[in-house]
């Protein structure tokens, strides 16, 4: 049987890491959890389960976790953010894999809870992930805020395990929007950096094109009051990030 990392980055999360240490404990052969220096109990609740905890300055999402992934003890790794927890049939597959990890890596579906309510539309729904890998063959990539973890070979064979990973968002629709705002910023600066461009024809589209996608292609409205809510804030996303490029373009601070 294998040996597994399961690697976390915090930054006060003291509402939830206490359960995403929970979830993994009868298969984690070691917990590493990377925080950016919080200033809540993160620290004292992962003290507590017994965890590895290292603390390093915060340069990005996907800096952060390519350094988890590099220090991780053990080949093999569960990459989790603090605010998800595996469920009991995806805890399962897991404990199988650990048996026979024939692959390189394995991807499951993510399930996100959203002010209580489990959303299974929106685009929200299956959003599958890969997050167990062999760590020498897999880097997390993306542009911020966005990671991807992928395979360093795209000839390689993903498997698929069943179960949900469960991904407890939102307790609140303020903290979505004060979410949405903080990350629309790091993203228009992410794509100013690589050279994008916004316009004004982008930022008078680009909410209605999101919205009608979520929220009628996705069937978001089968999601009932809350469906609508995150289409309308997704909607709201693509506005402020085509908006904050364009000033950015213009030289004025975001």
């Amino acid at each position: 049987m294998i040996k597994l990392t399961v690697a976390i980055i915090t930054y006060n999360e003291e509402k939830n890491i206490g359960r995403c240490i929970s979830s993994v404990l009868s298969i984690a052969d070691e917990i590493l959890v990377v925080d950016s220096f919080s200033t809540d109990k993160t620290e004292a609740i992962c003290n507590e389960h017994g965890v590895r905890f290292i603390k390093n300055a915060f340069q990005g999402h996907i800096e952060q976790k390519n350094f988890a992934l590099g220090l991780a003890q053990f080949e093999y790794v569960l990459s989790l953010d603090a605010d998800e927890a595996l469920s009991p049939e995806l805890l399962e597959e897991i404990k199988k894999i650990k048996q026979n990890f024939i692959l390189n890596g394995y991807r499951f579906n993510r399930l996100t809870n959203y002010c209580g309510h489990w959303v299974h539309y929106c685009g929200w729904y299956p959003d599958t992930k890969l997050r167990l890998v062999k760590k020498s063959q897999a880097t997390w990539k993306g542009v911020n805020p966005h990671d991807i973890l992928e395979l360093n070979s795209k000839k390689d064979e993903v498997g698929f395990l069943s179960g949900d990973l469960l991904h407890y968002s939102y307790d609140s629709i303020a903290s979505h929007v004060r979410q949405t705002d903080k990350f629309t910023t790091i993203a228009a600066k992410a794509a100013f950096a690589q050279g994008k461009r916004s316009s004004l024809f982008k930022i008078g589209t680009r909410p209605f094109l999101k919205f009608g996608r979520d929220y009628f292609l996705k069937r978001g409205f089968l999601d009932g009051r809350y469906g609508f809510i995150i289409c309308f804030i997704n909607s709201l996303s693509a506005l402020l990030k085509y908006s904050k490029l364009f000033d950015l373009q213009l030289g004025k601070k975001i």
